[in-house]
């Protein structure tokens, strides 16, 4: 499969080593997402994936929206669509999603304005979300007749803001602002808007500082830890990542930079 260097819906910017922004760019429509970006999202994330440097990924949105959720030109042939081919058409969008949040390192999602229907679920698939006072969220599809359990929104935000909340949301379609939305555990900051890229690149320092392996199996430990089914199994994966950890190079290392007062240098090997 031939990789292209630019991309049609989105930029790809590398402002520092081992940092990579992904900018939805098609700020005339919201962002709105359109089988276009759902291909190209999901080929962006494997690639990035494969990437041995790649330390941390932050998503965000040109213009005022992050994402507006799926684009409603393109809605309209949806009702057209066999079973089997509205199907598909999930499915294309739910692989672009899964391949954003299995990326196997933190990605940011530095949320600068309405993440509405789909644009929530791409939200939501990221490991932190910081935005700007005019970050908003709402669970769209639920108000044009369809459910509000798209993309992985259902299973988010249970887990996220608790079953109660989550129905609420689901259930009215409203808009969650930014200050609720921090309150509720939904953003992790909100930060004044000309300085939102700046503190989610913060971040990414901040994680680029420790070890690519530590913080790599921190994040599949998490994820796994949401779905398994007991404390004992939360415990076995753990214990698992911790010994394969203390075998590698960046243990040993963050010990001696210890006693020698400087800092550590990873290698995630």
């Amino acid at each position: 499969m031939t990789e292209p260097t630019t991309w049609e819906t989105f930029t790809l910017e590398r402002p520092e080593p081992g940092i990579a922004v992904v900018t939805l760019n098609r700020p005339e429509r919201m962002n709105s997402m359109t089988n276009t970006m759902f291909s190209e999202l999901e080929k962006v994330a494997l690639r990035l994936d494969r990437e041995d440097d790649l330390r941390v990924v932050i998503l965000t949105g040109a213009g005022k929206a992050f994402c507006g959720g799926f684009d409603l030109d393109d809605a309209e042939g949806l009702a057209s669509l066999t079973p089997m081919g509205m199907l598909d058409q999930q499915e294309l969008a739910a692989r672009a999603l899964s391949a954003i949040r299995s990326i196997r390192v933190p990605v940011i999602a530095a949320v600068n304005g309405a993440a509405a229907g789909g644009g929530l679920s791409l939200s939501l698939a990221a490991d932190i979300r910081i935005g700007s006072p005019t970050a908003r969220f709402n669970a769209a599809f639920v108000r044009i007749g369809l459910s509000a359990g798209d993309l992985g929104a259902s299973w988010h935000l249970t887990r996220l803001i608790g079953p109660a909340r989550a129905a609420e949301f689901a259930y009215t379609g409203r808009f969650i602002e930014a200050v609720e939305a921090e309150s509720l555990g939904l953003l992790n900051a909100v930060v004044p808007a000309e300085s939102l890229l700046a503190e989610a690149l913060a971040m990414a320092r901040l994680i680029c500082a420790n070890s690519p392996a530590g913080v790599q199996l921190s994040k599949r430990a998490l994820h796994a830890n949401m779905e398994v089914s007991s404390y004992a199994a939360a415990l076995e994966l753990e214990n698992r990542g911790q010994a394969l950890l203390t075998r590698g190079e960046d243990m040993p290392e963050a010990l001696a930079a210890f006693k020698d007062k400087r800092s550590p240098k990873f290698t995630g090997r």
